[in-house]
């Protein structure tokens, strides 16, 4: 397993561009603009990490401004931890059969989410390629919120 990013919705990029970056003195490494998920990520690492990052993707801040306008309320602004692990079908058997509830099962074989038992939401990814679509994951619903 190995630590990606952390997720925090904002509500004005260059507001919080000047406070992470300016004030902070965090890089900007990538952009994706996401014209019809109506979003835009903004990947942030601190100065000494932004060779692993630029590398490795991680380790990161990820800036989600999502185009239409929201009210964060009740922490809804803090998105998720993300890891990357070897095999996510494996570490989500493991997760289901230690009694921990798969919120997104990994459908895709790309990426799942869990939550913490304080609500933190977690998500894990494919290292790689994505795995073959394989049950039951394939055909598991959502459960919850994530």
């Amino acid at each position: 397993m190995r630590y990606l990013h952390t997720m925090v919705r904002i509500r004005d990029v260059e507001e919080s561009l000047d406070f992470y970056c300016n004030k902070l003195g965090l890089k900007e490494v990538r952009r994706i603009e996401n014209e019809a998920g109506r979003y835009t990520l903004i990947f942030l690492a601190a100065p000494e990490d932004v060779d692993t990052a630029e590398r490795n993707k991680a380790p990161m801040v990820e800036l989600t401004f999502n185009w239409d306008p929201e009210d964060y309320q009740g922490g809804r602004n803090f998105g998720h931890l993300a890891y990357e692990v070897d095999d996510i079908y494996a570490l989500c058997q493991r997760l289901m059969d230690s009694g921990v509830t798969i919120n997104r099962p990994p459908r895709d074989g790309r990426m799942a989410f869990v939550r913490s038992p304080d609500g933190i939401s977690i998500e894990i990814l494919q290292k790689g390629e994505a795995k073959p679509k394989a049950e039951p994951w394939a055909s598991m619903p959502n459960t919850g919120a994530w």
